[in-house]
């Protein structure tokens, strides 16, 4: 019994000698004045997975936020209001001002995460994105511009800031938050349709030239969600909509201003809406397994839409979708 209890206690030994000249891999390189606990504080910095979130003050970004600090992940959220950012560093998150709008906003922030990490950061979650409800020949270009600078073009320099990150580490996800409006269309909802369109067809490009890189792209498609984006969205069509002066006036102030006003309890979201934690729960799932998915489609309407582009001809999706886009029919959220 001698011999095998002397060869375990070698192994045993090589084993922890292995693991602490990994943990102290730099020992070497600095003096014992400089060796400090702020070391070991740096070291479990690089080694914990950190995310960057954005729209975090509601909904999908708040509730990922919350659910992946809970699950031992670096969250990183930030917001565009300055008072949001202060709600959700009150929630013992790490929490910064970043507007899609600004750029100087968003350097300051990833700046700021990067000094903490370490300049690793292992994932970035798009989400940030309003709504602009109503007719496309009601919509000024102004209105077109500033959605797609907050829903897309935004996106994309946050996007080229990152990129370098990961590159250099080896490794990285980029997920989407697009939508079922990103492959199937509603009326009234033409701005939200067009920059989610957009943003399904960067996504897949990057994704192409991303490959073999060690970074996954990743598009996660909610579908009817409880969230503000409707209630947030009737601020945006009051701003840039003259609805009493459109030829379509009748149709927003009969089916429209009153859907945008009003909570619906209609028996469809009922059936199918889901609650913003759902969409938390496939993020974090996309995040911890080792071959993510391209695309998630989250919520029953999403998948059964998904399926049926793919079976029909674009005539018969068209009268589908018709019938689901006349003004007393609009669903609640997407």
């Amino acid at each position: 019994m001698l011999l095998p209890n002397l060869i375990g206690s070698v192994i045993l030994s090589k084993k922890l000698s292995l693991c602490l000249e990994k943990v102290f891999i730099d020992y070497n390189k600095i003096t014992t004045n400089e060796f400090n606990f702020n070391f070991i504080e740096n070291y479990m910095n690089d080694r914990k997975k950190s995310i960057l979130i954005t729209g975090c003050s509601s909904g999908i970004g708040l509730e990922t936020a919350k659910y992946l600090s809970q699950n031992g992940w670096q969250v990183f959220a930030t917001c565009r209001k300055k008072e949001d950012v202060k709600k959700i560093s009150s929630l013992d998150i790490n929490c910064f001002h970043l507007d899609y709008n600004s750029e100087k906003s968003i350097d300051l922030a990833l700046d700021e995460i990067l000094k903490i990490t370490n300049g690793k950061l292992y994932a970035v979650f798009n989400n940030g994105a309003f709504a602009l409800p109503g007719a496309l020949e009601d919509i000024p270009s102004d209105g077109m511009k500033e959605i797609f600078q907050t829903n897309f073009f935004g996106w994309h320099y946050l996007t080229r800031k990152i990129i370098p990150v990961m590159r250099k580490q080896g490794y990285g996800r980029i997920i989407q938050c697009s939508s079922i409006l990103g492959f199937i269309t509603l009326s009234y909802r033409g701005p939200y349709n067009a920059t989610k369109w957009a943003l399904e067809g960067y996504t897949d490009t990057l994704r192409l030239e991303l490959q073999g890189t060690g970074i996954n792209v990743i598009s996660v498609r909610p579908g009817p969600i409880k969230t503000l984006i409707r209630e947030n969205s009737f601020l945006h069509f009051k701003k840039w909509v003259d609805w009493e002066k459109s030829y379509l006036k009748r149709i927003y102030q009969k089916f429209l201003i009153p859907k945008l006003k009003k909570e619906s309890n209609s028996f469809f979201n009922k059936l199918f809406e889901l609650k913003a934690i759902d969409v938390a729960k496939i993020i974090h799932h996309s995040l911890h397994v080792k071959n993510p998915k391209f695309i998630y489609n989250v919520t029953i309407p999403t998948k059964f839409m998904y399926f049926m582009v793919r079976i029909l001809s674009k005539k018969n999706l068209h009268k589908l979708l018709l019938r689901n886009s006349e003004p007393n029919q609009m669903p609640r959220e997407t």
